[in-house]
């Protein structure tokens, strides 16, 4: 299991992902029409074989639109790991009893691609997803060709998420059980293949939210110095989209 795909909810999709796109010398792939079926409109930007997707509400009441309003801005909105064996999975959730919301299962020039949504409220912090691909190499949600797409001049992939609360330790209780995985040695830590979901403590904010993405780079001063000379640094962070992006090395 690893972490595949991170979704920032905003109301300004087109210039976000300018935006992201710009600092990181990325490129847009695809735009599926599928989504409309949640009233939502969205694009995909390949980071290597792992994605950020930007969502934007284009009908009422639907969840997208309900988290902005009470965020109050954008944020990150879901979480999407990808595993091999979906269906061991479901049946290890059916038994942990978690509430799968939503299945997918779409079939698209020879790929295979499922999806399990799982109850926010039972999970916190995100929208969790646990996906598969058949073939494993593909990734349905952002088309057949966006390899295409892939610049890794400034970076490469998607290494990490960060997930703030009051109570972390609770929060993270919850993720241990969707993802049928321990804490790492203790910490407030997941460890997934070649990726990690962090708890953070906030103290701050009774509320429970995606507070950074972490983006594997060889060139952070490059980086952090476009991100100032754009005005994406607040609070000495790159900050977009109502999320930090942390930079490893």
């Amino acid at each position: 299991m690893r972490l595949r795909q991170l979704v920032i909810a905003t109301d300004e999709m087109d210039l976000l992902a300018d935006s992201i796109c710009d600092l990181f010398e990325l490129r847009r792939t695809f735009s599926d029409p599928e989504l409309i079926v949640f009233g939502l409109e969205n694009v995909l930007i390949p980071l290597g074989d792992t994605f950020l997707e930007l969502v934007t509400p284009v009908k009422e009441n639907t969840s997208a639109e309900r988290f902005l309003k009470k965020r109050g801005g954008d944020g990150g909105y879901m979480v999407i790991v990808d595993s091999l064996d979906l269906e061991k999975e479901r049946k290890r959730l059916e038994s942990a009893e978690m509430d799968i919301v939503w299945y997918e299962n779409r079939k698209t020039n020879g790929i295979h691609a499922q999806s399990l949504h799982l109850h926010p409220k039972q999970v916190g912090g995100a929208i969790l997803s646990i996906d598969n691909m058949n073939p494993t190499s593909s990734w349905l949600w952002a088309g057949t060709d966006w390899e295409k797409d892939i610049n890794k001049s400034l970076v490469s992939h998607l290494c990490g998420v960060n997930i703030c609360s009051a109570n972390p330790d609770n929060l993270l209780s919850n993720w241990e059980k969707a993802l049928g995985k321990k804490r790492s040695n203790g910490c407030h830590s997941i460890d997934l293949a070649g990726s990690n979901i962090n708890f953070v403590v906030d103290t701050q904010s009774q509320s429970e939210n995606v507070s950074a993405f972490q983006i594997h780079t060889r060139k952070k001063s490059n980086i952090e110095k476009r991100a100032l000379s754009k005005g994406f640094v607040t609070n000495n962070n790159i900050r977009l989209g109502g999320v930090d992006f942390l930079l490893v090395e």
